[in-house]
């Protein structure tokens, strides 16, 4: 993706989140070099990777398979192994109409997703083999705002505002906005973006970006090489 389009993204993406009443915590608006200025003090920030993330999984068609994030606040692996602490993450994001944010499963994290607002959302379900993988033939149950609601294989669940799903391990869901752009909240076990998502297809998670123009903000993809 071109840095132009990615601060274009952003820029979108923040109007959206304050037209819903939500403002994003100070760090997301710092510079490049703010961020570089302020590191040491934001080193929670930067291990934990919250921030910014916008990707189109490597394909180049950000429209139409893509997904807007921002990772508000996220836990610690460590204190989810031993059973306490921070074990608990939160994120925002937004799904444009008809834009697909692609078939996925996790391997830990168990997530709550919520329509905060906007359009439908809509969410495409199978379940797992026994192994986990993919399988077509397979439904499943999920949880509806705590109520149980069983699913057939491929059967799309759709969420009006304040309305939500909780996802387990193994669920495996595909998801976009219908009728129009939403804004989806996401409360989850602790996030790890590098390692636990799986995809149906051989996809990328993060996408490879041309420098065209400066960034306006980082993306948590930029801090390994922006803040080493």
């Amino acid at each position: 993706m071109k840095r132009s389009r990615i601060n274009e993204i952003m820029a979108a993406a923040d109007d959206m989140i304050r037209s819903h009443g939500f403002v994003l915590p100070p760090f997301a608006y710092w510079t490049p070099d703010q961020f570089k200025a302020n590191k040491t003090g934001a080193a929670r920030v930067i291990e934990a990777r919250m921030g910014w993330d916008i990707t189109d999984f490597g394909q180049g068609d950000f429209d139409n398979l893509g997904l807007f994030l921002f990772t508000l606040r996220n836990g610690d692996p460590a204190d989810l192994r031993r059973g306490g602490g921070m074990c608990y993450a939160e994120k925002l994001l937004i799904s444009r109409q008809d834009q697909i944010s692609p078939m996925h499963r996790h391997i830990v994290k168990a997530e709550d997703i919520i329509n905060r607002g906007g359009a439908t959302m809509a969410i495409e379900l199978f379940g797992s083999d026994k192994e986990g993988n993919f399988d077509e033939t397979a439904g499943g149950a999920v949880w509806c705002d705590g109520i149980r609601r069983e699913f057939a294989p491929g059967e799309v669940l759709r969420f009006a505002p304040g309305e939500s799903v909780t996802l387990m391990p193994g669920d495996w869901h595909a998801f976009w906005g219908e009728g129009g752009d939403v804004l989806i909240g996401e409360v989850s076990t602790v996030n790890d973006d590098l390692t636990d998502n799986v995809y149906r297809e051989p996809i990328g998670r993060f996408s490879e970006i041309e420098e065209d123009v400066a960034p306006t903000h980082l993306l948590v993809s930029d801090y390994d090489t922006w803040l080493r």
